[in-house]
């Protein structure tokens, strides 16, 4: 018997919320430690060659699962797909590490809750998805707490909201694009192929900025790597873990602990503008969601019906 079943299976009898509360604590440090490793690391190496062995890295982390099962997980016809899917991934994470060069941590994680909201839009926009009051509603309130956090006419709009707002837009784009291929594909095919597609983009362009990495420099692109996958798994374990209303809720425990991160690393801390706009984002966040999780209950059969 392993020497963590025990613990495994304790963890397993804990309330759905805790475990997802757990998860999603994982997850905002793994980020956050990201973003921190990306920023310490950028006076001396470009962020395009972070994001190249961030890329790269998170591949040969994967590699076990790619080849496991007899490498089922490769089989796929959405090669374009998958490679549409690798330039919005690639350009998305080249922007968030972009803005930790210029903005606070906590500050990305503020910006980062209005991805539900910014959804949504794409939602109604791309899929043609209906729109009601009460949904339209929680998208102007998402966007009053984007304001808040971000000021306009009261602070200089530097190029680091820029980057986190283009970078959640194009997550945005990530997940209507995962939305569709999980119709017809494996969550380890997904991910595997966005390694597989972004890594050769992130290359063609960091070579135009290359300098070859310290050891202690591969040590930390090494960590970066781990961190990204770690991000991923521990956010797919607190969705299974809690129902997407409880984790949209806790996703809040992000802006804290990016707070401490940035307070102890690069002393800085959030003021209060961005806490008070992230708990409106947060609030207009959980009403999408909640009414997500109403219509598909309305839409559901009942359990009485012919079969």
């Amino acid at each position: 018997m392993s020497f963590f079943q025990p613990l495994g299976e304790w963890f397993d009898t804990l309330p759905g919320a805790i475990r997802a509360g757990f998860w999603i604590t994982c997850a905002g440090a793994c980020f956050t430690g990201m973003m921190t490793i990306a920023r310490t690391l950028s006076p001396e190496l470009s962020i395009l060659v972070v994001v190249f062995f961030r890329a790269t890295f998170g591949l040969m982390f994967l590699l076990p699962t790619a080849f496991s099962n007899g490498g089922r997980r490769l089989r796929t016809k959405k090669y374009p797909l998958f490679a549409l899917r690798g330039i919005s991934a690639y350009l998305s994470v080249t922007f968030f590490f972009l803005a930790a060069t210029y903005i606070p941590l906590g500050d990305i994680a503020a910006i980062g809750f209005t991805r539900p909201v910014f959804a949504c839009i794409a939602a109604i926009l791309i899929l043609g998805e209906l729109a009601r009051t009460r949904r339209w509603a929680a998208i102007a309130i998402g966007m009053l707490g984007a304001l808040i956090v971000v000021r306009p006419g009261f602070q200089e709009i530097n190029p680091g909201i820029l980057y986190a707002f283009a970078a959640v837009m194009l997550s945005v784009c990530n997940s209507i694009m995962i939305k569709y291929l999980s119709r017809t594909e494996h969550p380890d095919t997904i991910a595997i192929y966005q390694a597989v597609f972004v890594a050769p983009y992130a290359l063609i362009v960091a070579l135009f900025v290359w300098k070859t990495p310290t050891l202690e420099q591969f040590g930390w692109l090494l960590l970066i790597g781990a961190f990204g996958a770690l991000t991923q798994r521990a956010l797919a374990r607190s969705f299974h873990a809690a129902d997407a209303t409880v984790v949209i809720t806790l996703d809040f425990i992000r802006l804290p602990i990016a707070a401490i991160i940035g307070l102890v690393v690069f002393s800085e801390w959030p003021v209060i503008w961005v806490w008070i706009g992230s708990v409106v984002i947060v609030a207009s966040s959980f009403l999408l969601t909640k009414k997500e999780v109403e219509d598909k209950d309305v839409n559901k059969p009942s359990s009485d019906a012919p079969t």
